[in-house]
């Protein structure tokens, strides 16, 4: 039986690459002055040959097995603008990669579609939005670290991993990587990263090697998804410090993994002791790794996507390629 055909959107680069790992061919519109999500593979992530691109105009002649939106302005734009109305009412999956953000138990999800399939990407996010009707299904994250890298902590501080940080707000914890920076030295990477005196992007294939070098992944995110930043320092070693908020609390151990609080000068203190402790660093690092290569293997994320492709568009269970 032939792959599914999936028609998505380029909307987070790092969750697309995994994604693709999933037995099936996806299909990425590409088309200039429509907005985020149209810039098909790109040039920044080694995409596999099941990911296509094909030009907007050109989407309505594909044949398609199943539609999954990652955005809402594509499930509430552009899948008037280009898709045909049969490609419409194709099977489909809405793929929510936030918690409501504008009330965090009350606000219901704008995929309000009881013959589709509203997926999560953590527990917690399922937990808190309103789905109605609309079947939901959590698949949580997996990610691929290169083999060779393994965590050296040589570095003593730590580093953060958030794309323009500066434009973000509290939600993302500015002031928090502020508060924690005068007391440690915390390195911070991302797209304009410079806007807050850190060292820049970093190449997606290069980050994982680049972080191995510090004692501690910091993350100061109040409110969002389990990052994939996180999981990825986790997968290499590193121990992780950050706050005890959303999925955070179910993903690293206290005092195994690494250090939640929400006490800042605990958190600081806690930075603190990895940096006078290497080898403590290390016992954490390693805990972190074993942990996350348990419940984040790439294989495991794969095989769930498959389930729910298989699910929505009707074949057999497993049966996707």
């Amino acid at each position: 039986m032939r792959r599914l055909r999936v028609l998505t959107w380029h909307v987070h680069g790092n969750y697309l690459l995994y994604l693709s790992q999933a037995r099936a061919d996806f299909y990425l519109p590409v088309g200039s002055g429509l907005g985020p999500g149209y810039s098909g593979r790109g040039a920044t992530f080694p995409f596999g040959g099941n990911v296509h691109e094909v030009p907007v105009e050109a989407v309505r002649e594909l044949g398609l097995d199943l539609i999954l939106y990652q955005a809402r302005t594509n499930y509430e734009v552009g899948r008037h603008r280009i898709l045909s109305s049969s490609q419409r009412r194709l099977p489909r999956i809405y793929l929510e990669h936030d918690p409501p953000l504008e009330r965090p138990t009350d606000q219901k999800h704008w995929f309000d579609d009881p013959d589709g399939l509203l997926v999560h990407v953590t527990p917690f996010n399922a937990l808190m939005w309103e789905s109605g009707a609309t079947p939901t299904r959590v698949i949580e994250h997996g990610v691929m670290v290169p083999e060779h890298v393994r965590y050296s902590g040589e570095i003593p501080g730590g580093i953060t991993a958030i794309n323009n940080f500066a434009t973000r707000g509290r939600r993302l914890g500015g002031d928090v990587f502020d508060r924690a920076r005068r007391d440690v030295p915390i390195d911070l990477v991302g797209m304009s990263a410079e806007q807050m005196g850190g060292l820049g992007e970093i190449p997606p294939t290069e980050l994982a090697a680049f972080m191995a070098r510090y004692r501690f992944f910091f993350n100061p995110i109040r409110w969002t998804s389990l990052g994939l930043a996180v999981i990825e320092a986790m997968m290499i070693g590193l121990p992780i410090v950050g706050l005890a908020t959303t999925e955070m609390v179910t993903t690293i151990e206290q005092g195994v993994s690494g250090f939640l609080e929400t006490d800042l000068d605990r958190l600081v203190a806690g930075m603190h002791r990895l940096i006078a402790e290497p080898g403590e660093a290390r016992r954490l690092g390693q805990n972190a790794r074993a942990s996350a290569r348990e419940r984040f293997h790439i294989d495991r994320f794969a095989r769930d996507w498959e389930e729910a492709f298989a699910l929505v568009a009707g074949r057999p269970r497993g049966v996707t390629g």
